[in-house]
């Protein structure tokens, strides 16, 4: 898999802007992606060194639309642990 195709978006939320103090930063990634995909991935892309990669599959809900019950699809999301004191400047911006 080619570098560019690993990392889909940067996941911003409350909790992942919180985990940036610790150099930790989240991305939602492909679904056949593996710790070393993601970890070459994000040094290629943002130019720095990555101490620890961590992967979790958010499973996709059930939700109602009208009187339908439909499926989110699942993804993979990518916890990324940057070496004390460098950070990604993409997201300080937001």
């Amino acid at each position: 898999m080619h570098s560019l195709e690993v990392l889909r978006r940067p996941v911003i939320t409350e909790k992942s802007t919180a985990l940036q103090v610790q150099s930790k930063y989240a991305f939602e990634v492909a679904d056949r992606a593996n710790k070393r995909q993601v970890k070459e991935a994000v040094e290629k892309a943002f130019k720095v060194n990555v101490v620890g990669v961590n992967i979790i599959t958010v499973h996709g809900k059930t939700k109602r639309v009208g009187r339908h019950q439909v499926r989110t699809s699942s993804w993979k999301k990518a916890l990324v642990t940057l070496q004390s004191g460098q950070k990604i400047e993409f997201f300080e911006g937001v």
